[in-house]
């Protein structure tokens, strides 16, 4: 099987790097879903980027949609750097969830649909730490406005839950749902 990322994210393709899984990279542009249930808005965003991935002969797809929600709202990338500041205050002293939903998709197959969570508490971010962080710019393309394996790792004061799912690849998840993806790392013993 060719193991296809349906992703964009440098962030997933590092964590796959990482491992030494073997993957293409074919990302389809889709219409994501903005507002509703949150493990539902992941899922079927998984879906419809794993969809437009359209797998071949051969061939999985791996499609991934990270979201944070709190108190039942999402906050999705902010589009400039004073919606950073509004997503990033609203989460300062809460505990927020991350949700991935994660489809794999063989071609001519059913999807398999799940999702993973992870509660992040925030640190109370003062206006000196909002301002440092903004100017980091890495809000941008960012699910909630940070990045928490780089500077936005400063905002986070404790994580529950698997950490790779806040990076934006649940691994944990992934691994139980499809332990043959480490046959897809050529050193594996699997493949010899």
């Amino acid at each position: 099987m060719r193991l296809v990322l349906a992703s964009r994210s440098p962030q997933r393709r590092a964590i796959l790097e990482r491992l030494g899984v073997d993957f293409v990279v074919r990302p389809g542009d889709v219409d994501e879903l903005a507002h509703g249930d949150p493990d539902t808005v992941a899922r079927e965003n998984a879906l419809r980027k794993a969809a437009a991935a359209a797998p071949g002969e051969g061939e999985v797809v791996l499609a991934v949609d990270t979201i944070v929600a709190l108190d039942g709202e999402l906050y999705g990338k902010p589009q400039s750097a004073a919606d950073a500041r509004r997503t990033l205050g609203a989460l300062s002293g809460r505990t927020h969830t991350v949700i991935s939903g994660v489809v794999l998709l063989e071609g001519g197959g059913e999807p398999l649909v799940h999702s993973a969570a992870t509660a992040v508490s925030f640190r109370e971010i003062d206006q000196r730490l909002l301002e440092w962080y903004v100017a980091t710019g890495e809000w941008q393309e960012r699910s909630g406005g940070y990045a928490v394996q780089q500077a936005g790792g400063a905002l986070v004061r404790q994580i529950e839950g698997d950490y790779t799912n806040v990076v934006g690849l649940p691994l944990a998840l992934l691994l139980d749902v499809w332990p043959s993806l480490l046959d897809a790392v050529p050193s594996s013993p699997a493949v010899r």
